[in-house]
């Protein structure tokens, strides 16, 4: 197998240098074994670990070598799509509750690399022995701050305890001051901290509602903010119903995001945000961190979260990597506002507008990388038999089994019925709208 180096990774994610950030955490890792990584939400925390982790890799060793350990499903899937973009030869895979296990162990049978997971489901795999841990060397804890909860600490100790010949401990982070229990095994860590750059242009402001009920007040301010992509973010369940309810009963499109939800359908959540199809999202604090969407305009707090760590989480979804953006807080004029919140200017809300919908819908292609199918091959058969123009066909993306495209709403249709049950490359597949 053939080593990419540095550059050839970098040049394949289109970056076109490190930031400080990464290239402090690269020479920190280095000199020691132990790192504490600190940086706001969007930074680049994973390309920062996984760059050094690379150079260390074995390539004639055939078993599991690296091990991140993650609080989210999302987080696995993105991180594990970042390895996949750099394109390293080396294999990887993610292994999560809301998926059959038995899937997990047909992939495992052909070890990855690096292994990315969920502490419950990491934990099973390595009760039931789906895969040794003697050649484990590093170990992420990714998001550290979630993964030590009280809810996943039996589950990292028994993780963590099964590790005997770890030789580097890399634990990531947006918030500061977590403690981080013995039993991690993290002596003498280097600290790279940089919570204190990258959101100094993110504003914080105060929408006040009149009413208790704030769902009237919520159409009002998203449409003084206007069309622009954002996450309206509540507390629970129930209120993300009620939300979405009263913003449909409006003709405002947008896709709902927690734990609760099938994965298939939290995925595809996240697939029409990013390609346009919806401009909002409303979602738990799940939706907080290691999300990969693009950057957002703002962020809504409907409800505000119980701990500042979650707000900071929060608004670290906006104004990242040095570029502007704003938090809103949607409040009760009555009611007060928790100690975190140190610096919020009052929005006097404009003449509301209509907000536009999107051009955007989203067709489902039963045919994927398993089957050799490449976005140019995707869009040749939309550019050539539904004789579509370029403004007409948005994002495309590729997962192992499927592909998602972006298509204008106006050609939607013909390019259903002209493209179902068509073949690309040689596989037939059926195209329907999600």
């Amino acid at each position: 197998m053939s080593i990419k180096s540095q550059k050839d990774i970098l040049a394949k994610l289109n970056i076109e240098k490190l930031n400080p950030m990464q290239e402090e955490a690269s020479v920190a890792l280095e000199s020691s074994s132990n790192l504490v990584l600190l940086s706001p939400t969007g930074t680049g925390k994973t390309v920062a670990f996984l760059l050094p982790i690379l150079k260390n890799l074995d390539a004639d060793c055939t078993e599991v070598q690296v091990l991140i350990l993650v609080p989210s499903r999302e987080l696995a899937i993105q991180i594990e799509s970042v390895v996949r973009e750099m394109g390293t030869g080396y294999k990887v895979n993610s292994v999560y509750g809301g998926r059959t296990g038995s899937k997990d162990k047909i992939e495992l049978k052909h070890r990855p690399a690096i292994l990315i997971g969920t502490p419950g489901r990491v934990s099973d795999h390595i009760h039931y022995k789906n895969f040794p841990t003697r050649d484990i060397k590093t170990l992420v804890l990714d998001e550290f701050d979630k993964s030590l909860e009280i809810g996943f600490e039996d589950e990292m100790k028994e993780i963590i305890s099964s590790l005997h010949n770890v030789k580097r401990r890399i634990l990531t982070s947006a918030t500061q001051g977590v403690p981080i229990p013995s039993f991690v095994g993290l002596k003498n860590p280097i600290t790279v901290n940089h919570l204190g750059q990258g959101t100094s242009q993110l504003k914080i402001k105060r929408i006040l509602s009149p009413d208790k009920d704030k769902l009237n007040p919520l159409v009002a301010a998203l449409s003084h903010i206007g069309n622009q992509p954002g996450i309206i973010f509540c507390n629970f369940k129930d209120t993300i119903q009620r939300v979405s309810a009263h913003l449909e009963a409006h003709k405002i499109s947008h896709g709902c995001f927690y734990g609760g939800m099938e994965q298939i359908d939290r995925e595809r959540t996240l697939i029409k945000f990013r390609n346009g199809t919806h401009q909002l999202i409303v979602a738990t604090d799940l939706a907080a961190r290691g999300l990969d969407i693009p950057e957002l305009g703002f962020i809504l707090h409907y409800q505000l979260p119980q701990k500042s760590e979650e707000f900071t989480h929060r608004n670290g979804r906006t104004a990242r990597m040095n570029t502007k953006g704003t938090a809103y807080i949607l409040q009760w004029e009555k009611e007060p506002l928790p100690d975190f919140v140190t610096s919020a200017k009052i929005e006097t809300l404009s003449q509301v507008k209509q907000l536009s919908p999107s051009k955007w819908r989203t067709l489902y292609i039963s045919g994927g990388r398993k089957d050799k199918i490449s976005k140019g091959d995707i869009a040749g058969i939309f550019f050539k038999q539904v004789h579509l123009s370029k403004d007409q066909l948005g994002v495309i993306e590729i997962k192992q089994d499927c592909a998602f495209v972006a298509i204008d709403a106006s050609k939607m249709k013909a390019a259903i019925d002209t493209l179902n049950n068509t073949r690309i490359k040689k596989k037939k597949v059926r195209i329907s709208q999600i």
